[in-house]
C-alpha cells in the first residue's frame, strides 16, 4: 500500500509569538481609539480607527493561518499558482480603443490644397496685424529692439544718465 508521505507539521514558536503580539497590539490600539472616541475631544476619525484595528488583527491571524495551510498542503499551492488557471483574456469590445498617433510620414506629407489655401490666408492675416502694430508703434514713438521687444524712443541721445 503506497501512500503519499505525510508532511510533518512544523510549529514555529517565534512566528506564533509574532502573530499573537501583533493581534494583541492591534486590539490594544482599537481599545485606545475607542476610549479617545468616547472622550470629550473624540471625533469620528477615532471611531473609524477603533473599528479598523480589529480588522487588522483579524488580517494578521488570517495571514498566519493561510501561511500554515500553504506550507503543509502542496495541493493548495497548486491551486493558487498563476499557471493553474490559464490565461485570462479580456473579451473584445470591453476596453476603449487605444488612441493612435500619426506616423512620421503623415506629418511630412504636403498639405491638401484646401489646407494650403487656409494656411496662406491665415499667414496673410498675421502679416497684416504685424504691419498695423508696427505702424501704431512708429506713431507712438516706440522702436523695436533686436529680440522682438519694444522700447520707447528716447527724446535725446544724451549719454549721461
Amino acid at each position: 500500500m503506497a501512500s503519499a508521505p505525510l508532511r510533518q507539521r512544523r510549529h514555529r514558536p517565534a512566528l506564533i509569538a509574532l502573530v499573537v503580539v501583533a493581534a494583541v497590539a492591534c486590539l490594544a490600539l482599537a481599545w485606545w481609539q475607542w476610549s479617545r472616541y468616547e472622550s470629550a475631544s473624540g471625533t469620528g476619525q477615532n471611531l473609524g480607527y477603533a473599528l479598523q484595528w480589529p480588522a487588522f488583527a483579524a488580517a494578521v491571524i488570517y495571514a498566519y493561518r493561510r501561511f500554515v495551510v500553504l506550507e503543509s498542503d502542496p495541493d493548495e499551492v497548486e491551486k493558487i499558482a498563476p499557471g493553474s488557471r490559464g490565461a485570462t483574456e479580456i473579451p473584445e469590445g470591453i476596453l476603449p480603443d487605444r488612441p493612435t498617433t500619426p506616423s512620421a510620414s503623415s506629418l511630412t506629407s504636403p498639405p491638401t490644397p484646401a489646407e494650403d489655401d487656409s494656411l496662406t490666408a491665415y499667414n496673410r492675416y498675421l502679416a497684416e496685424l504685424e504691419a498695423q502694430s508696427m505702424a501704431e508703434d512708429a506713431r507712438a514713438g516706440v522702436r523695436h529692439t533686436g529680440g522682438g521687444g519694444r522700447a520707447p524712443v528716447p527724446d535725446s541721445e544724451d549719454p549721461t544718465p
